[in-house]
């Protein structure tokens, strides 16, 4: 027995209809959701985030150096937010550009006061001079400087050529800046 053919059911085939119906439903979904919104929480407002605050910059800046009568140079710096105010900092190795010889350096930091177009100023010295050695890297990592250091293990040692190195850190303590010794010195002296 052959089995009766199905009649042709209207909601299978599209008319324009079909068409205008559907765009004005979702018409509807939209509008409603627009207008269904949750009410926006009262209390205060918060502004939106601005651009990250800059590190200072060293350049222009008066070093506590006395380099009689030569010019400052800067030969390494670094940022990062040393005291956790949420504001960066800047480390700069600062030496007097003497023209031959191995000058020493003092590491220095600097901080900008909050006011507008405040200039940059020293806040710390983390390494003096006086110390006689030369930075040969720098770096803040984790709220810390990290410095690489060379120095010399006698006056008989040429000025040129260090034969000391070791490894060096600072850290805020929330009152000053305490230094450690970050490994064994790489050649055989210590600094």
């Amino acid at each position: 027995m052959q089995t009766p053919a199905l009649p042709e059911l209207a909601h299978t085939r599209t008319r324009p209809v079909h068409w205008v119906a559907t765009a004005a439903a979702m018409a509807a979904v939209v509008a409603g959701a627009g207008l269904l919104q949750p009410q926006r929480a009262a209390g205060t407002a918060h502004a939106a985030p601005g651009p990250a605050p800059a590190a200072p910059d060293p350049t222009g800046v008066d070093f506590p150096l006395d380099c009689h009568g030569f010019p400052e140079k800067i030969t390494a710096r670094a940022a990062g937010d040393l005291d956790g105010d949420g504001r960066p900092e800047t480390v700069a190795a600062v030496r007097c550009d003497a023209g031959s010889g191995t000058p020493p350096h003092g590491i220095y930091v600097l901080t900008r006061e909050t006011a507008e177009n405040a200039r940059p100023r020293v806040v710390a010295t983390l390494l003096s001079p006086a110390k006689r050695r030369i930075v040969t890297a720098l770096a803040v990592r984790e709220g810390a400087v990290t410095a690489e250091l060379s120095g010399y293990s006698s006056l008989d040692v040429p000025r040129c050529c260090p034969d000391l190195t070791r490894d060096a850190a600072w850290r805020w303590t929330g009152r000053a800046f305490v230094e450690s010794d970050r490994s064994e010195p790489a050649t055989s002296g210590s600094v």
